[in-house]
């Protein structure tokens, strides 16, 4: 939870900060130049509004997306995404392929999910919003493996200050051209968030976020990734886990996988700990640096590979013996994951302050947690190993 991962990442939490809730990187003091513009009206001065402003203000995207403007309803509509629906104009066929992939993706991985727990079945809400868009929660909890595990997927129309699209590339894209000085810009996203949190403390917490991203006048890109929260480490798991990533990345580009590890390494980090969240894996971010339909390959592939990655890893440890102690490092580290989401993911930082969906937003936290006072760990256990790993981060492939 960049989501980021955190977003994303949380999806459905993307608002005012849609840039946010999508994993791109932001300072410190963007982010609180981004909070002074939502106090403030987006006229520099009082009495300068015309009848275009005033226009213009009517038709555009809600500035905060509320509990109160998600719908419940029964099913979701055949598509989430509508051409000529309210807001940025843009690639409507990248938008509605992009959410047809996160749709089948979402049904694929709960049923694999599903089979490897065998007891549990996944709990489905559904919700529309008034100005478009909407989402699927899928959750799971208390199965024979999986203590708690979700899907998410979401489709958004919102806006956004011009501050945080300036911060939001790292190539000085303008997704702001045309807009006047103050004027929120509107955006569209989509995609699909996950988090898997096992019981047994030798099978670990694995998250996942991909998404696509637009701003009014056509401007896009892609994020997403994959990454791995073990709570021990198994050197034959992390093989698995980052070596379908690297055949992946390497099909579609050489540089993808180093480049994309390093950046999991960096954004994954507890800063007030030094350490990282977990083990890595894959991140990307403000990807549109070549044909956009060969970025989606990308996209889906590593997507349709979380299973293949993920799942024979849970398969070999679900019914692993375990001691307390084991239990409770465990626990532990899931108290980590927490401070994590709820102090640096930025989906979810930023979803808790513009009124996202609050049950999307913490779903990616597991049921149980524990915190001991100034714990460390006997040296040259496998628990110190693990820290080792956390401060200092491995190559495994």
């Amino acid at each position: 939870m960049k989501i980021g991962t955190a977003v994303l990442a949380v999806l459905s939490a993307a608002s005012v900060y849609g840039a946010e809730g999508f994993g791109v990187p932001r300072t410190f003091g963007a982010q609180r130049a981004a909070l002074t513009s939502v106090a403030m009206s987006t006229k520099e001065k009082e009495g300068t509004e015309t009848k275009d402003d005033a226009k213009k203000d009517k038709e555009a995207p809600p500035v905060n997306i509320g509990w109160d403007s998600h719908k419940a309803v029964d099913a979701v509509p055949d598509s989430l995404v509508r051409e000529g629906e309210s807001g940025p104009d843009g690639n409507y066929p990248m938008r509605a392929k992009f959410e047809q992939m996160c749709r089948e993706a979402q049904l694929k991985i709960t049923k694999a999910i599903e089979d490897i727990d065998g007891k549990a079945s996944f709990r489905e809400d559904a919700w529309v919003r008034d100005n478009g868009g909407g989402g699927m929660s899928r959750v799971l909890c208390d199965g024979n493996v999986f203590e708690k595990a979700g899907v998410n997927l979401s489709v958004v129309y919102g806006s956004m200050p011009q501050e945080a699209l300036q911060a939001a590339t790292e190539r000085g894209v303008d997704r702001a051209k045309g807009y006047k000085p103050g004027e929120r810009v509107p955006f569209f996203a989509c995609g699909l968030s996950s988090v898997m949190h096992p019981k047994n403390p030798h099978a670990p917490t694995m998250h996942f976020n991909y998404r696509y991203f637009e701003t009014d006048g056509g401007v896009w890109w892609f994020g997403g990734g994959t990454d791995i929260t073990p709570a021990y480490v198994n050197e034959e798991d992390m093989k698995q886990f980052h070596g379908t990533y690297k055949e992946v990345c390497d099909k579609h580009d050489p540089e993808f996988y180093p480049k994309f590890k390093e950046w999991a390494d960096r954004y994954f980090v507890i800063q007030h700990r030094n350490e990282t969240r977990g083990l890595g894996g894959i991140f990307f971010d403000d990807l549109n640096d070549r044909d956009p339909d060969t970025i989606f390959e990308f996209s889906k592939e590593a997507l349709n590979s979380v299973v293949k990655a993920y799942g024979p890893i849970v398969e070999k440890h679900k019914d692993d013996d375990f001691t307390e102690k084991e239990k409770e490092w465990q626990l532990m580290r899931r108290g980590r994951y927490v401070e994590f989401n709820l102090v640096y993911d930025r989906g979810t930082v930023f979803g808790l302050k513009t009124g996202g969906r609050i049950e999307s937003i913490l779903m990616s936290l597991p049921e149980t947690a524990r915190w001991e006072y100034d714990m460390h760990p006997e040296p040259g256990t496998p628990e110190a190993d693990f820290i080792d790993a956390c401060k200092q981060p491995r190559e495994w492939v």
